[in-house]
């Protein structure tokens, strides 16, 4: 079994910063790579930001300059440094990662997701 679990969403002011964390357990052999989306309501869930095994990264237009995306090896875990949060960053955000299990079976995990609200 394999778990990913996420923490750090909330409500911020405009300007404001957040910081997400999402860390896998479980049966883990290893992970090729992480990212985040978002969901707003009414919208397609969207790419965030996502990071391999390897260190290369992708962010959304929307997020480049504001958003750092950066991962743990030892803890399996990766963070989402948000800054200068904008309203329209107001959505569910859920934490993904590309894992193979101990059985090298290859999976797309998704975490529970976690609200974050920006208020103007």
């Amino acid at each position: 079994q394999v778990q990913l679990v996420e923490s750090g969403g909330g409500l911020v002011q405009a300007g404001g910063s957040l910081r997400l964390s999402c860390a896998a357990s479980g049966s883990i052999f290893s992970i090729k790579a992480m990212g985040w989306y978002r969901q707003a309501p009414g919208k397609q869930r969207e790419l965030v930001a996502a990071i391999t095994s390897g260190g290369s990264i992708n962010y959304a237009e929307s997020v480049k300059g504001r958003f750092t995306i950066s991962r743990d090896n030892t803890k399996n875990t990766k963070y989402l440094q948000m800054n200068s949060l904008k309203p329209e960053d107001t959505a569910v955000y859920y934490c993904s990662a590309d894992i193979v299990d101990i059985k090298l079976v290859r999976a797309v995990y998704w975490g529970q997701g976690t609200q974050v609200t920006v208020s103007s």
